[in-house]
């Protein structure tokens, strides 16, 4: 069985062996193509050790036992407002990298290039390719079963970074049927042309991420789901005969924050807790979703103004 903790540690263990080796071949070669390939891996490694540890205090806190109840006490609204926090620092990260590596790349150009050794480069190339197309892979099957946030980040990282290598790897071997030939005087202008052109295809990519964690960390009310909760407390205002309703509710990383608020008539037949808790129990099983992610409100009063 796959768990999120177990795909993000190896998914970590392989981006740093791979950006380690990527950041020694890069020097060695004198490719900064291939330099910031590996720093790219690098960031991405402490984003995902840092989307593991979020993952940890997550589980933490919505399991059971002494220590998950002692975190809960200390830190009664949970850690799910973590998650997109992460996750936009991730996308703001790798987007600030690939800015920094265009800047560089087309400062390269203008200053004549610089000549790299083609047998370093590919070797890494052909590595760095198999690498990133198994993880991605792997984390993506993973993520049929687990429906992980973060790891369809990491998968699209996986995409990206193996992206790079692919482009690396043909440009290298162009590079290398081309040192004996009348073409050889664009040899130095390879890397920083790819670099350019791969940096600048890398630049959009995160945007989607930011964009979807910056709505969750301003609590932006999603539209179906607030469709959903609607839908079920107009039905239960209609069997019931409540006066109406008001509903909030909003997405905060994996967790889902309902708030329903029911106006009773007032002079309302009195019912007992277990009456009011059945019923709060039936709209809760009819809205769904994981009980362990889900922060559940549901309050009768005969005074609007509460709702």
């Amino acid at each position: 069985m796959w768990t999120e903790s177990a795909v993000l540690k190896l998914s970590i263990v392989c981006t740093v062996l791979l950006a380690v080796f990527g950041i020694i071949t890069g020097l060695l070669s004198g490719s900064f193509s291939i330099v910031f390939d590996g720093f790219y891996s690098l960031i991405d490694a402490m984003m995902s050790g840092l989307a593991l540890a979020v993952t940890s205090l997550i589980g933490r806190h919505t399991g059971r036992g002494a220590s998950s109840r002692k975190l809960g006490e200390r830190f009664n609204m949970g850690f799910w407002h973590l998650e997109p926090m992460v996750l936009m620092l991730n996308g703001a990260l790798l987007c600030a990298v690939a800015l920094y590596a265009l800047i560089t790349a087309i400062g390269s150009l203008l200053d004549g290039g610089q000549v790299l050794h083609f047998d370093y480069a590919l070797v890494y190339a052909m590595l760095a390719v198999a690498v990133c197309a198994g993880m991605a892979l792997y984390a993506y099957k993973a993520n049929q079963t687990l429906r992980s946030d973060f790891i369809a980040l990491d998968v699209k990282t996986w995409i990206m970074s193996g992206s790079i290598s692919a482009a690396l790897l043909v440009a290298f071997a162009l590079g290398l049927l081309l040192e004996q030939t009348r073409w050889a005087w664009l040899l130095p202008y390879l890397d920083p042309a790819v670099l350019a052109v791969i940096c600048a295809c890398l630049i959009p990519l995160p945007l989607k991420t930011l964009r979807h964690a910056l709505s969750d960390v301003l609590m932006l009310t999603p539209a179906d789901l607030k469709q959903r909760v609607d839908a079920i407390a107009t039905r239960v205002v209609a069997e019931q005969g409540f006066v109406g309703h008001q509903s909030y509710v909003a997405k905060v990383g994996r967790a889902r924050q309902i708030e329903i608020y029911f106006i009773v008539p007032s002079q309302w037949p009195a019912q007992t807790l277990e009456q009011w808790d059945a019923l709060r129990d039936r709209v809760g099983e009819d809205i769904g979703g994981d009980p362990a992610n889900r922060w559940l409100t549901i309050t009768f009063t005969t005074d609007p103004g509460w709702a």
